[in-house]
């Protein structure tokens, strides 16, 4: 956990249509006192202005693991809570089955053994929500303490081809809520 004063957010950030706009998230984060660290998975990098978000955070944006002769100075500050949103069905199921191969699923694999609470904004159409597979690894990982935001009372997942229609409604805030809501629970 994190000693300062200020609250550490990290933000995964997967390659999804909505990921273009996480800036959103990272701007109502902030509003609220959250210090942002963004990290974005591999394919995630293509979808966002890397730059700006850093600009943004004030950090660099991370996808990739430090190499062994890198300095430590660009770590990021210990988190106190982590959204995955956009969450992709690669990631969450990925994330479930124990797999880290890159940054931001090591970042996750990590998550329950340090005790962080993650939140989870999922980003799938209603055809890849409906697997067999899909559905083990929510309940996998909502066994495991992770907070996944689809469902009635949550987001719905959209109709096959009809995603970039819900790009200006995604509720990044509902992830924020329950971030904020996990650390007083």
């Amino acid at each position: 956990m994190n000693t300062s004063t200020r609250r550490v957010l990290y933000i995964v950030v997967c390659a999804a249509g909505t990921a273009p706009f996480v800036g959103r998230l990272v701007r109502l984060a902030q509003a609220r006192g959250w210090e942002v660290c963004l990290i974005a998975t591999p394919t995630a990098t293509a979808f966002i202005d890397m730059a700006a978000l850093a600009a943004q955070t004030g950090r660099p944006v991370k996808s990739a693991y430090r190499q062994p002769d890198e300095s430590r100075s660009q770590s990021f500050p210990p988190a106190d809570a982590i959204i995955v949103a956009p969450a992709t069905y690669n990631t969450i199921n990925k994330w479930a089955a124990g797999t880290s191969d890159n940054y931001a699923l090591g970042v996750l694999a990590e998550t329950f053994g340090l005790g962080i609470p993650v939140v989870v904004l999922p980003f799938i159409n209603s055809a890849l929500a409906s697997h067999f597979a899909f559905q083990r690894s929510v309940a996998d990982l909502r066994e495991a303490g992770a907070r996944i935001l689809i469902g009635p009372d949550t987001w719905q997942p959209h109709a096959p081809h009809t995603g970039d229609q819900q790009f200006d409604t995604f509720p990044w805030h509902l992830a924020l809520d329950e971030a904020d809501r996990a650390l007083t629970d």
